[in-house]
């Protein structure tokens, strides 16, 4: 009974950080047990990008789409989400836009602005950016 109270209380682990086809916890660090694709936002874990792929199937294996074989088709995707203002592809945009990746010239003004509208629509991960950056000052005036 003493395990069960303590292994009861606390939060749960967030949507994202479950496989959405085997609805499995992907084993920490996330980065190295799954892959993010950009068609779909989604989180897939190792073994069922593996298991797609034993299949013969090279898509997504969420959501069938082809995976984009360059940055300017991943660009494209990202951005075709982000008119429909999805959160996570509007974090991903501001990523893009602080780091210089997808072929994007680096603006960190942008992408914290990004980040920030991804934040205001529910992003975990834009409000955990933000908040370091805004606590060490980086990017931003420090608060």
């Amino acid at each position: 009974l003493k395990d069960e109270k303590l292994y009861g209380q606390g939060l749960e682990r967030p949507e994202g950080d479950f496989c959405p086809i085997c609805t499995l916890p992907i084993p920490l660090p996330m980065d190295e047990h799954s892959g993010f694709n950009a068609c779909c936002m989604k989180r897939i874990c190792n073994g069922c990008d593996y298991a797609a792929e034993k299949r013969g199937m090279d898509d997504c294996a969420f959501c069938r789409t082809p995976i984009p074989d360059n940055d300017a088709d991943t660009l494209a995707m990202i951005q075709a989400r982000v008119v429909k203002k999805d959160p996570a592809a509007i974090y991903n945009l501001g990523d893009a836009y602080c780091h210089g990746k997808l072929g994007l010239q680096k603006d960190t003004r942008k992408g914290v602005e990004l980040w920030t509208e991804a934040a205001e629509l529910g992003s975990i991960e834009a409000l955990f950016d933000l908040g370091n950056y805004y606590h060490s000052g980086a990017w931003v005036e420090k608060d």
